[in-house]
């Protein structure tokens, strides 16, 4: 019983030890991970005494899995850079602003569909970043642009960077139904511009007119983008929040033009000067159409490489990788707008800076996990840590807890991606203990985690500093935390529900 014990204080201890280095020590992200690493793999020589060649496998397999996400975050980081320097983005957000002088109909436009849109296509917090200076420039107080663009920053996480959080994050795991039972349960992301309208409305004389007002369009808002991203889920992970976007603005631009649901007394806002962006339609569809079209030929072209390593390791090589789609998709944007050569070097390099921190942190959390997995081929007969640890999850209220554990995860790493890895399949082995669907099980985690990028304190931190918000953090975070409480609580219950009755 005893050694039973000691076993369990092993294998989860390496879990507090992470979360209390971060939110109390206050340590960076990659330095905790590091720390961690070497702990598990201490504990995984020593105690479980995992067999060499295992240890090998873990290390590589999780450097190959980091190198995917490697060329998708260059690439996504890259093609938006590129698109900044460009003037696309001021003339995407230019365009928008054409459509409606209400400022609660803009403020979901940009903190809602262009979020969405730049977390499909770009993801890793970039939609926070953009979107919050943005919304000053409507005359948004920027402790509140700050807060709806964290609460904007949310749903389409779950398919973020072109599928990056599933397809990395659960990267070993069967996931074949996880894009469809993901875009099933984050329909409650509708419910996000609703979140955005009240938070805007308590800055309000009169509270309840200004949100009532304006809460059909936002419920009319969710329900364009998750609908049509429950829709092309069928199609893969790639593509629910990139297509949802594209096809929720089209939508509500429609129905904009035509009045449909928007509020008669028009709310104006004193607007900051700034320059104005001429908006050429060609310029600011085009990459994106090209980027949308390469994902589709990649996503049912490409195949992938098996590789075997000498001591028996297999791992396959996927050519569709979605970094290179965004790559691709750029080397006709340069040609045709003939971009300084110099500045495309500059904005590269940019990027391969903003990628090599998160890579490691990737390398040093898919190795401990693979280390975790592989533990249970040791010479000592224990389970392997995972094993043990995942008996703790092992009740009916799975479904419940999974949501939160997303959250958590998100929350203190300020990726779903990462909470993913550490949490993926941990759960995925609690569901088939307790015969239950894994692949839902999996769908709430990830939802959760998407739901607690609103409080991700990486994300809070860099969007206070992208406008110029200091000693803050507290305040933003009661302003998002309630509306992740009530977006994960929601999910928990139909996932109970699903899990148990149907």
């Amino acid at each position: 019983m005893t050694f039973i014990n000691t076993s369990y204080l092993l294998a989860v201890s390496p879990f507090i030890l992470f979360a209390a280095l971060l939110l109390w020590k206050k340590m960076p992200l990659l330095k905790v991970s590091l720390i961690i690493l070497f702990i598990i793999f201490v504990f995984q020589l020593f105690y479980w005494q995992i067999q060499p060649v295992f240890i090998l496998s873990s290390f590589v397999k999780g450097f190959l899995i980091a190198l995917d996400i490697f060329f998708i975050i260059f690439g996504a980081i890259f093609f938006l850079e590129v698109l900044k320097g460009l003037r696309i983005i001021e003339g995407i957000t230019t365009y928008l602003g054409t459509f409606s002088k209400d400022h609660r109909v803009q403020v979901i436009l940009l903190a809602w569909f262009f979020e969405n849109f730049i977390e499909g296509t770009a993801g890793f917090g970039t939609p926070a970043i953009i979107v919050a200076p943005l919304l000053i420039g409507l005359g948004i107080a920027p402790i509140n642009a700050v807060i709806i663009s964290l609460l904007g920053n949310s749903a389409s996480v779950a398919f973020g960077a072109a599928g990056t959080p599933s397809r990395i994050g659960f990267a070993g795991l069967d996931t074949s139904s996880v894009p469809v039972y993901t875009a099933a349960f984050n329909m409650v992301g509708l419910l996000v511009p609703v979140f955005m309208m009240w938070m805007l409305s308590l800055q309000q004389k009169n509270k309840r007119k200004f949100f009532l007002e304006i809460l059909p369009f936002a419920l009319w808002s969710g329900i364009v983008f998750v609908i049509p991203s429950f829709i092309v889920s069928f199609w893969g992970e790639e593509f629910p929040s990139i297509i949802g976007s594209v096809i929720g603005i089209m939508l509500i631009l429609t129905t904009t033009k035509l009045g449909f649901l928007i509020p008669k007394n028009v709310e104006h806002l004193g607007q900051s000067e700034k320059e104005e962006v001429k908006t050429n339609k060609f310029k600011v569809l085009f990459p994106y159409a090209l980027l949308i079209l390469l994902l589709f030929v990649g996503k049912f072209t490409l195949g992938s490489i098996p590789i075997t390593f000498p001591w028996g390791l297999k791992y396959s090589f996927n050519l569709f990788n979605p970094g290179f789609m965004f790559l691709i998709a750029l080397i006709p944007v340069i040609f045709i707008w003939r971009e300084n050569n110099i500045k495309i070097f500059k904005m590269s390099k940019h990027a391969l800076k903003r990628t090599v921190e998160p890579f490691l942190i990737i390398v040093a959390m898919s190795t401990m996990v693979q280390l975790m997995i592989n533990s249970g081929n040791n010479l000592t007969g224990l389970p392997s840590s995972l094993e043990i640890i995942a008996k703790g999850f092992e009740v009916k209220a799975l479904p419940v807890l999974a949501p939160f554990v997303g959250m958590f995860g998100a929350a203190i790493t300020g990726s779903a991606t990462i909470s993913n890895i550490m949490f993926g399949s941990l759960l995925n082995t609690a569901s088939r203990v307790m015969n239950m669907n894994s692949s839902v099980i999996l769908a709430l985690e990830l939802v959760g985690a998407a739901a607690g990028n609103m409080i991700a304190l990486a994300d809070v931190i860099v969007a206070e500093a992208a406008v110029g918000l200091k000693n803050q953090t507290r305040n933003v975070l009661k302003g998002v935390i309630i509306p992740c409480i009530i977006y994960v609580s929601i999910v928990g219950v139909i996932g109970f529900i699903v899990s148990n009755y149907f």
